[in-house]
């Protein structure tokens, strides 16, 4: 039996953490900045067709962790049982704790 594919809500820092990833590739490199927003793209694809698949984070929350191809990124999401939340598109050697803020903000139901 197929399991029904889960609507994606994105934290709104969400945008602006992508754009400015975006901006600073594409400042680099032409069109890097869009192959990064591609990478995530999928990311977040793959993610939504088995949420349940990728390795705990923090498992007491919920919190899973999906690694962006190519660039030094991670998924930060919590699947529920009618959404899957997208908390962070977290840099995996800056921070990687600046986003448990959102949490508590946003309930996981």
């Amino acid at each position: 039996m197929k399991m029904p594919v889960l609507k994606i809500d994105v934290h709104p820092d969400v945008y602006a953490e992508l754009e400015d990833s975006r901006s600073w590739y594409e400042e680099r490199s032409r069109n890097l900045g869009n192959e990064f927003l591609y990478e995530v793209d999928h990311a977040v694809n793959t993610v939504q067709r088995a949420p349940m698949m990728w390795p705990w984070y923090d498992e007491q929350q919920g919190i899973r962790r999906f690694f962006v191809h190519r660039f030094p990124y991670a998924i930060i999401y919590r699947p529920t049982s009618s959404v899957i939340q997208i908390i962070a598109v977290m840099h995996l050697r800056r921070h990687p704790e600046y986003w448990k803020s959102r949490i508590a903000r946003w309930p996981s139901e």
